[in-house]
């Protein structure tokens, strides 16, 4: 089953991606923004993550697509607590000029419609660095709150920096959805 938003539609990675999800991981710019280790990817090790991935229950990942530019980045969910109902979500758009074109936006606005919708899971959590303006915008417009602000916890680039948590509930989503009419034709 494919996720659709209205502009995007978000399905399983297959072979053919692993060359785009293999660059953008190479990607220094992107890579600055985000949480986690940046290793250079080979092919070979894009390819075994892949198969070693691939079945993961637990941690689900997906290829944002759109009619015009195909595959243009990842969405996540990760970390999936079935007990608690909670997941943390990420996303990663391949080329900065897929920013400012509603991409990001529907592609959270598809995640929290299928986490909640068809997962049921109760929260979605979320980070990212306080100097991350985009992912600032993306993420308050899309509903979600800053939680906390976890100091000097991250060390990239020879310097430790605060990461600001983020999360949003179920009832958060409905409400954003009941107010702004994201999913009416």
């Amino acid at each position: 089953m494919n996720i659709k938003g209205k502009i995007v539609t978000l399905r399983a990675i297959e072979e053919c991606d692993l060359e785009m999800i293999r660059e953008m991981f190479n990607n220094c710019e992107l890579e600055n923004l985000v949480i986690g280790w940046a290793f250079p990817v080979s092919s070979m090790a894009q390819k075994q993550w892949w198969h070693n991935n691939y079945a993961d229950q637990k941690n689900h990942r997906f290829v944002i697509e759109t009619e015009v530019d195909g595959a243009v980045g990842i969405a996540t969910l990760t970390g999936i607590d079935w007990k608690n109902r909670v997941a943390e979500h990420g996303i990663k758009l391949s080329k900065m000029q897929n920013r400012t074109k509603g991409i990001g936006t529907d592609t959270v606005m598809a995640i929290m419609r299928y986490a909640f919708d068809e997962l049921q899971l109760h929260r979605l959590e979320g980070s990212w660095f306080e100097f991350n303006a985009p992912s600032i915008g993306l993420y308050k417009k899309c509903g979600w709150r800053e939680e906390g602000v976890k100091r000097s916890c991250i060390y990239k680039n020879g310097e430790y920096r605060d990461l600001v948590i983020s999360g949003i509930l179920e009832s958060e989503y409905r409400e954003l959805v009941a107010n702004n009419h994201y999913w009416d034709m």
